[in-house]
């Protein structure tokens, strides 16, 4: 089973998960992060550092939020890896909390 990223990470995008998962799992949007289940080892390190809380198991995504669990797979195949911790947007702290900010979900990568 594999961890996946849910909506809080939406316009906040810490990257300090990136750092400690040791599958480099994790791609890389213009405002999220996806985790790709088949790189997941389900080592349990990225939720603890996860500054917004929004990793969760595969099992324990919160109601509301399980269409993450696909999101997370499709993306994952059209975005970039992302292996190094980047700075978190300006604004990251401002978003952190907002809740259902799927509709900021940007899906295209700037390039």
């Amino acid at each position: 089973m594999a961890f996946v990223v849910t909506d809080n990470c939406i316009k906040c995008k810490y990257t300090d998960c990136v750092a400690v998962c040791p599958a480099d799992a994790f791609y890389e949007g213009e405002n999220f992060l996806a985790i790709n289940p088949d790189d997941c080892i389900d080592c349990d390190l990225c939720p603890v550092e996860c500054p917004a809380q929004a990793i969760y198991q595969e099992d324990e995504v919160p109601e509301g939020q399980k269409e993450f669990i696909e999101l997370n797979a499709e993306l994952s195949k059209i975005w970039p890896r992302i292996t190094e911790v980047k700075t978190p947007p300006k604004d990251a702290e401002q978003w952190d909390g907002v809740p259902n900010k799927i509709k900021h979900l940007i899906i295209e990568k700037d390039q």
